[in-house]
């Protein structure tokens, strides 16, 4: 007679089957579960015959599995560096806090001399490609010129003290956001690994399945919290009383719950940066008319212009079109200032192409939103063009909003303070699934994982629902559907695989009929 133990491997010595030994939850008090070591038994086993209750439990229980195991290392690093990079902020002030701070509060110098010196001192007859004045007393304007030796997006950035007209600094600068190079550097990790554009698949194959592992998280804790009576609160807060699997299982839900929507928000913000499924979500912005308005610059004819996208990785003026007069940055942005522009953060950008305007953008991220822009013919002094955000559509609205809390840049430092703490517990929640398949590997195999044929017992309505949702996402969320799809076929060809070599174990060999025969007699 053959027996089992708790660890599945029987009496007898030999291993444990797969489909012989489940692991499912005790209906007790918030229990972690426990292993079920019935034949067949446990809600991860295997259906046949009619539809079964819990079918979609185990289904989410195998989903959130194996995508966290398996793309677990790509989100803990998306946390980790995006955790940084929530603090760059308050870094750049410390590391950069000479070029950023003036000497003094006073009144400062018409832009035009401020100009004037930062062209003498860069020499070689080099015109601006766009200029931000001191947003407040006692910072310095940058006179940003375009620079063939650096990297794309990147400007040479030269810091002028308003009130003196002294240089400050001279550094690149990144992209709309203005980054200097230590907050440039951790969101160049944050976003590609600094690989480049492939590198920027991790990020978004992190973005896209950190939403997927956080809703197959919610749908396991909420079926945990129904079924339980007296160990609700120990989902809500860990039990410092569990020892082992329990503790890291119950420290694993209390933090994840905490931190779901925080984490569904950075993955549906993420995506919007990201080149495949970010691509798709402006086109269909664009279809349902939530597309963000964009200036027109041309003087003969309309011309897009500008974005949202681009303080990680967006745009930068191109080299203006013969001499950007310096007396003209002062006139276009009073005119701004009565059309639109109410706000110290402005960037005023001359004609960087024949036939077309000069620009002033409102660049105020944080709240209330300041995002208006002007184009204004540099000859006429003429308003060509005006975008202000109140009129921008709701989806438009929603994405700015989005992209700037997701940036920390919203609500200044309590802002950034919630995405670090947010990063952190994001982190914790990949160790601590780790670490809960560690403590329950197998003696043999890859992973203690749930067993496969949830959707066989589901009901036709049911599968085919999961598979019109999974070809959904799938088309919006490529980095979701190829891994999905690869997965699913590597899947069934390994049970396929599994079931055969039990077959050929259980198969009577040669000699077994008159064996049978001979004991018969």
């Amino acid at each position: 007679m053959t027996t089992t133990r708790p660890d599945g491997v029987s009496a007898s010595g030999g291993a444990p089957s797969p489909s012989s030994v489940q692991e499912t939850r005790s209906p007790g008090a918030g229990s972690p579960g426990v292993l079920d070591t019935r034949p067949g038994g446990g809600a991860g086993g295997v259906a046949s015959g009619a539809p079964r209750r819990g079918w979609f439990t185990a289904l989410l229980r195998r989903l959130h599995f194996f995508a966290g195991l398996l793309v677990g290392p790509f989100i803990l690093v998306a946390a980790v560096s995006g955790g940084l990079y929530a603090l760059t902020p308050v870094i750049e002030k410390v590391v950069y806090a000479h070029e950023l701070t003036a000497t003094s509060d006073r009144t400062g110098m018409p832009l035009a001399d401020q100009i004037e010196a930062a062209e003498a001192y860069v020499g070689s007859g080099a015109s601006p490609v766009a200029v931000r004045p001191a947003p407040e007393p006692g910072a310095t304007t940058r006179v940003m010129f375009a620079d063939d030796t650096l990297p794309e997006s990147t400007t040479r950035a030269i810091f002028v003290d308003p009130a003196t007209t002294q240089i400050l600094g001279d550094l690149p600068a990144y992209g709309t956001s203005g980054a200097l190079p230590v907050r440039h550097w951790i969101s160049d990790l944050h976003r590609s690994l600094h690989l480049g554009a492939p590198g920027r698949w991790y990020s978004e194959l992190a973005a896209s399945w950190l939403g997927i592992v956080a809703l197959a998280g919610l749908g396991l804790w909420i079926g945990r919290f129904v079924r339980s009576r007296r160990g609700r609160r120990d989902l809500l807060r860990p039990n410092r009383s569990h020892r082992g699997y329990r503790r890291l299982s119950g420290w694993h839900s209390a933090v994840g719950i905490w931190v779901v929507l925080g984490a569904l928000f950075l993955s549906a913000t993420g995506i919007t940066w990201s080149t495949f499924a970010g691509a798709n979500v402006s086109d269909l912005r664009a279809a349902i008319g939530g597309a963000t308005p964009s200036l027109k610059t041309a003087l003969e004819g309309a011309a897009a212009a500008g974005g949202e996208h681009a303080e990680h990785g967006g745009a930068t003026p191109g080299a203006p079109t013969g001499a950007a007069n310096p007396p003209t940055f002062d006139a276009v942005l009073a005119i701004a200032k009565r059309i639109n522009v109410n706000t110290g953060d402005v960037e005023i950008r001359p004609p960087s192409a024949p036939g077309t305007a000069w620009v002033v953008q409102e660049i105020h991220r944080s709240f209330p939103t300041e995002v208006d822009a002007v184009a204004i013919n540099g000859a006429t002094m003429q308003v060509v063009d005006r975008v202000d955000f109140a009129s921008f559509p709701l989806l438009a609205k929603l994405s700015r909003w989005g992209i700037d809390l997701h940036m920390g840049s919203m609500f200044g430092l309590a802002n950034q303070l919630v995405l670090f703490a947010l990063a952190i517990g994001i982190a914790a929640l990949v160790v601590l699934g780790y670490a809960m398949w560690w403590k329950r590997r197998p003696t043999r195999g890859l992973a203690a994982a749930p067993a496969r044929g949830a959707l066989r017992g589901a009901p036709w309505w049911g599968v085919g629902a999961v598979l019109v949702v999974a070809v959904l996402i799938g088309s919006v969320l490529p980095m979701v559907g190829y891994p999905l799809a690869a997965f699913v076929v590597i899947d069934v060809l390994l049970g396929w695989w599994g079931r055969s070599r039990r077959s050929a174990s259980v198969r009577p060999g040669p000699g077994a009929s008159s064996q049978n025969r001979s004991s018969a007699r």
